[in-house]
């Protein structure tokens, strides 16, 4: 189970060659930093009596030591002066300015598009036949992947110039929304990076979401284009979008032209169709591929909009993220950068959709240096559970990123999966979505990484495309540990009162001190529903959510999602480390705790769980389930039910939606459920053993 106790023991001791061939090392080198407390130090509090410490020097230096290119240089690092008032929903009154409305690189114009695809497509280059993408659709034949295609940056580049091209024939320009409801193949780039060169939002939106989740973005974002496809394939069978998509517009309105995007051959020879069809439909053959293939990417100030990301709320409709140009770009290549060390020959796979931030996220920190994305359509245990390691191997991937809820599923498949498979590409793991349990970290770390790979375990959020917490490749490692706080990333535990907890080993609330370029500017349906998620609990701390722990030896932990904790007689103790308890037991593979309302304790909790193949359902395992969590934790969190069910309702990035199973639980409403990839599992739940 979770408990510092538990994880004391360091595991992973980087080599001191490998530390000092790492990029953060040579960035401490270069100014004169001795040690990593000093580089979190100079990078995040700013000392008096050194002029180069602080947030505002770190942002300033990165983007020349980054080579973050500017069509016109900014003024100054930033501008958080009040320029007018705002009024959050408890009726206080915020200044348009502060932590909160931070104006960063404030009189700089530049384009990301111009960062991660101009100038590696440029004809004098090194980079100009690169392959930018590497991508493997899910359709298996004669023991080998049936689809796998190779982008370079030239192509990749036409292609984005014919999708801004197209975006300016539909009168689409800077500020406009735009819709991406695709599936994941490699012409979504084109769209995305089409999109930043005209100026225009990009509007991912998650291609496993169905019609309600769809219609609510397109509702709220209101873009006049929609990109779409036919389908993808999933398990081996085609999934269709264009259907779904139909009902979304019809529901929402304001999209004029779809663009259709034939993955399934849906196509016929002569254009016409096997899916259904409307008079603002057209193929991407015929609206993108017959335009020019030359485009000149426009100049746009620093805080223009550049993406709209949704980010699903406790209550009410999911938020918009609002992210810039010069923002999303700095902070996505500083961690691929320093905390994922990436090299120029190195080639990155993280398992995500596009329209989750990871997608993004991947992109654009990758791409700014002219570096290899893997992508994947499919299911990882398709056309067997070695998916994952078989194009790992195929491909010489080096960097590997994955949910903890994914490796645990392919952890129960058994190692015989991995064994037979060249891994030794592998040079990085990473992880983020939910709290590890430490058997599984143990195993991804030895088994996929051959007990040599760092896991770079991340969490952050939508929220700043990027992270809060995030593990250097120089740092020792304990299982399940986040390492520290992210460069530039000036981040806190507090208690209650907001005070500074994080020295004492005690756990409270994480919290961000100061904004970050990449912060959202705002939420999309303005101010005041902003300041009351992120701002309102203390002054001027952005309340993130997340129930975080400092260790003696400096290490981060999180426990899960603050609203999430059981409070029972008193005590709290976060669902991981009740879930972490129950899965030690050898006939349990997964966990789901809740705190449901009790007479006598307050909270008492309510523990569902999913047994592992070759073992039985029974009042005796129920009694033993128990009897772990009790002897783990103490006799107060013995869980009141043990539950049984088949599987968890999760979202696309894997958290298991704990909110909706209490809801389930206690016939009350589960607020926002349009994340979830698999509703059909709250059915299951409400059925549960």
């Amino acid at each position: 189970m979770e408990t510092l106790e538990d994880i004391d023991e360091v595991v992973h001791r980087p080599t001191r060659e490998f530390v000092e061939s790492t990029n953060v090392w040579q960035f401490m080198r270069a100014y004169d930093i001795d040690d990593y407390d000093e580089l979190l130090a100079r990078t995040t509090r700013a000392d008096p009596d050194e002029p180069a410490s602080g947030v505002d020097w770190f942002w300033d230096t990165i983007v020349d030591y980054l080579d973050v290119e500017f069509f016109e240089p900014y003024d100054r690092v930033r501008d958080d002066g009040e320029a007018s008032d705002a009024s959050n929903a408890s009726g206080t009154t915020a200044s348009r300015g502060g932590p909160q409305f931070t104006d960063w690189y404030p009189g700089g114009e530049t384009n990301i598009a111009h960062n991660v695809l101009d100038r590696h497509a440029a004809p004098d280059s090194e980079t100009r036949n690169k392959v930018a993408l590497i991508w493997e659709g899910e359709p298996w034949a004669d023991g080998e992947a049936a689809d796998v295609r190779e982008v370079t940056f030239h192509e990749l580049h036409r292609g984005s110039n014919e999708v801004a091209n197209y975006l300016e024939s539909r009168d689409v320009g800077t500020g406009d929304t735009v819709g991406l409801y695709m599936p994941m193949v490699p012409e979504v780039v084109s769209i995305l990076y089409g999109c930043f060169k005209v100026g225009a939002i990009a509007v991912p939106i998650f291609s496993g979401f169905g019609v309600d989740a769809t219609a609510t973005r397109i509702d709220d974002a209101e873009p006049s284009v929609l990109f779409t496809g036919d389908g993808f394939y999933r398990r081996g069978d085609p999934v269709t979008l264009k259907a779904t998509a139909d009902d979304a517009i019809a529901e929402a309105g304001h999209v004029e032209d779809v663009v259709v995007y034939d993955r399934l051959g849906s196509r016929g020879s002569d254009g016409d169709h096997a899916i259904p069809w409307q008079d603002r439909d057209q193929w991407w053959t015929e609206a993108v591929g017959s335009m020019d293939d030359a485009y000149g990417t426009k100049h746009v100030d620093a805080s223009q909009e550049s993406m709209l990301l949704y980010s699903s709320g406790t209550t009410g409709k999911p938020k918009g993220i609002v992210h810039t140009h010069a923002g999303v770009n700095v902070q996505c290549a500083k961690e691929l950068y320093f905390g994922f060390d990436l090299q120029p020959a190195d080639r990155f796979f993280w398992v995500s959709d596009i329209g989750w931030m990871m997608g993004p996220w991947t992109l654009i920190g990758n791409h700014h240096f002219g570096n290899t994305v893997f992508m994947y359509e499919g299911a990882p245990d398709y056309p067997d559970p070695d998916r994952y390691w078989r194009m790992i191997d195929r491909h010489d991937l080096t960097h590997f990123g994955i949910s903890p809820t994914a490796v645990r599923a392919l952890r129960k498949k058994g190692d015989e999966w991995v064994e037979g498979h060249d891994l030794s590409s592998l040079r990085i793991l990473g992880s983020t979505g939910e709290p590890w349990d430490p058997e599984s970290w143990l195993w991804f770390y030895e088994t996929v990484g051959r007990g040599e790979a760092p896991i770079i375990n991340i969490s952050g959020g939508t929220e700043i495309c990027g992270c809060f917490l995030m593990p250097m490749p120089v740092q020792e490692l304990k299982p399940c540990t986040l390492g520290g706080p992210g460069l530039g990333m000036d981040v806190d535990i507090v208690d209650e009162d907001g005070e500074s907890i994080a020295e004492t080993g005690e756990r409270g609330y994480l919290v961000a001190r100061d904004s970050c370029p990449s912060m959202t500017k705002s939420l999309w349906s303005g101010d005041e529903r902003y300041l009351e998620e992120y701002w309102s609990t203390w002054e001027d701390l952005w309340d993130h959510g997340d129930w975080a722990q400092k260790d003696a030896d400096g290490l981060w932990f999180l426990h899960g999602r603050a609203d999430d904790a059981l409070n029972v007689a008193g005590r709290k103790v976060g669902p991981a480390e009740v879930e972490g308890a129950a899965i030690e037991h050898e006939a349990i593979n997964r966990a789901a705790a809740v705190g449901v309302p009790d007479d006598t304790t307050g909270t008492a909790v309510v523990l569902y769980v999913v047994v592992e193949d070759g073992h039985e359902e029974s009042d005796a395992l129920r009694e033993a389930v128990g009897d772990a969590v009790a002897e783990g934790l103490g006799k107060p969190f013995r869980p009141r039910e043990v539950l049984f069910v088949d599987e968890f309702p999760k979202t696309q990035s894997g958290k298991i939606v704990r909110r909706a199973i209490g809801a389930t639980y206690t016939g009350e409403d589960p607020g926002d459920m349009s994340s979830i990839e698999n509703p059909e599992a709250l059915d299951r739940i409400a059925d549960a053993r």
